[in-house]
């Protein structure tokens, strides 16, 4: 079998989408009046019941995407620590950011009894990644989140792997209560009915900077705009300084560049290097010691080819790496100024195993430069010490959501603290994140209750604090 892997499916009529949403508002309205212990219990079932087909899942998938076994069976499992990282979550009780202030007739205006907690949003419509058929799919990141947040989700799924989809789908929803609240439709044309639908009250996309653009503009024409969390495109800098040792970073950034062929948003696109001390050669040994792959779709492998071609049309060809399927690794070389002269332009996302190397002198040019990048999901230093990165760190703060040391952006583990987002265009809410325990509150809009009684406000904001969740009580934290 050769070229990328492709698949089919019946696609989704106006009149499915419409369906979809609609049962998926009708299951929510039971999905949202749950408690959080009980949607946290749920959640453990879905990673459970992943766990236990994954013998099903990885091998449709490998079938679809020709992702090999060990790749697909990790991301299966990562998937399913998605779910008991978000039932953690939600026993944590601090997602609802529970928030009282009691009356003060002696404030200034006189203060009312006012509280505060998060709540649901409603139906979120979800767009499958192409790179992740598990992770950031059906079963991904915000369909978890979403359905943690008590929203239940209508995922667009991806035309490169539609049968894996679809028995994930049929996974998930046996473990569910109402199997509604995850609705499932194929085809790029059921795009534009289900972000326009008037029930879909928040959507979330990982793609490309003319996908997110286009999803946007439906959203902007509808007569209630809504939230979008778009992830669209990032060339992750690394800034290597003069004090790195030139074999560590070569060995790591070709290990970087080449993961599932460059086919991730953290691939490392731009690397910042000395002229002097032997970076150059080194990272053109190393990469000259890689091979392609074949990529995930046509559509893929078509623009990785394109954008890939226009850069050696402009920039020097430093190394390449073995062509397989096609598929060439390879990285480019510009000086500074040159880089600098080629922007906005080449500093674009070129999805695919390709990054450019940037020659610099002195460490001190290289803020001025960096200021005009586009924002990125992760920035990088390689230094031997702190002091050698100071001036760069107030830079890199404003570039990037993530920041490095001396490591890769490649594998972005999913915890509490994780942030995977940027400004644009790296994501459309630097705000916000698609992957850790902070994607929940995408999904949640506040709501404040002004004088209620005791026994109609929310277990969550009373004052004896049943739940026993995080609150913060006239200005103070109180734990329990």
């Amino acid at each position: 079998m050769t070229g990328p892997a492709t698949g089919t499916t019946n696609e989704a009529t106006n009149e499915a989408v419409d369906e979809a949403v609609a049962r998926a508002a009708a299951a929510g309205e039971a999905w949202r009046a749950t408690s959080a212990a009980e949607r946290a219990a749920v959640l453990e079932a879905v990673a459970d019941a992943l766990l236990k087909h994954a013998e099903e899942l990885w091998p449709v998938a490998a079938e679809e995407t020709r992702l090999p076994e060990a790749r697909l069976r990790g991301e299966v499992a990562r998937t399913a620590a998605q779910f008991r990282l978000f039932a953690d979550v939600l026993r944590d009780g601090g997602w609802a950011e529970a928030v009282i202030d009691h009356p003060d007739p002696g404030a200034t205006p006189p203060r009312p009894d006012v509280r505060r907690m998060n709540h649901p949003l409603g139906v979120v419509a979800v767009f499958a990644a192409s790179n992740f058929p598990f992770a950031f799919s059906v079963a991904g990141g915000d369909t978890v989140s979403a359905l943690a947040a008590g929203c239940p989700v209508v995922v667009k799924a991806h035309e490169g792997h539609p049968r894996t989809s679809d028995l994930t789908a049929s996974v998930v929803r046996r473990a569910l209560p109402d199997p509604d609240l995850l609705g499932l439709v194929h085809g790029f044309e059921a795009g534009a009915p289900l972000v326009r639908h008037p029930l879909v009250t928040a959507a979330g996309f990982t793609g490309s900077l003319a996908g997110g653009k286009a999803i946007q503009k439906l959203i902007d024409e509808r007569p209630d705009p809504i939230p979008f969390y778009g992830e669209l495109g990032s060339v992750n800098p690394v800034v290597v300084l003069p004090s790195a040792d030139p074999a560590a970073v070569a060995s790591g950034f070709a290990a970087s560049l080449t993961l599932g062929v460059g086919q991730f948003c953290t691939n490392p696109g731009l690397v910042f290097v000395p002229a002097e001390g032997g970076f150059e050669g080194a990272i053109a040994e190393a990469v000259a010691g890689t091979s392609g792959g074949p990529m995930l779709t046509a559509k893929i492998r078509e623009g990785y080819l394109r954008a890939s071609g226009r850069l050696a049309e402009r920039l020097t060809v430093l190394a390449g790496g073995g062509e397989v399927d096609g598929i060439t690794p390879r990285v480019f070389a510009a000086g500074l100024e040159a880089f600098a002269d080629g922007l906005p332009e080449l500093g674009e996302e070129c999805f695919g195993p390709s990054a450019i190397v940037v020659r610099y002198r002195d460490p001190a040019d290289l803020p001025a430069v960096l200021r005009r990048l586009p924002g990125s999901l992760t920035a990088t230093v390689h230094a031997a010490g702190p002091e050698d990165a100071r001036d760069l760190l107030p830079v890199l703060r404003r570039l990037a959501g993530r920041l490095i040391w001396n490591g890769w952006p490649t594998g972005v583990a999913v915890s509490w603290a994780m942030h995977h987002g940027g400004p644009w265009p790296a994501s459309t809410t630097p705000a916000h994140t698609s992957v850790g325990a902070a994607a929940i509150r995408r999904w949640t809009t506040p709501v404040a209750y002004q004088d209620w009684p005791e026994d109609l406000l929310p277990p969550e904001l009373r004052d004896g604090n049943p739940l026993g969740v995080p609150q913060r009580v006239d200005g103070r934290p109180r734990l329990s």
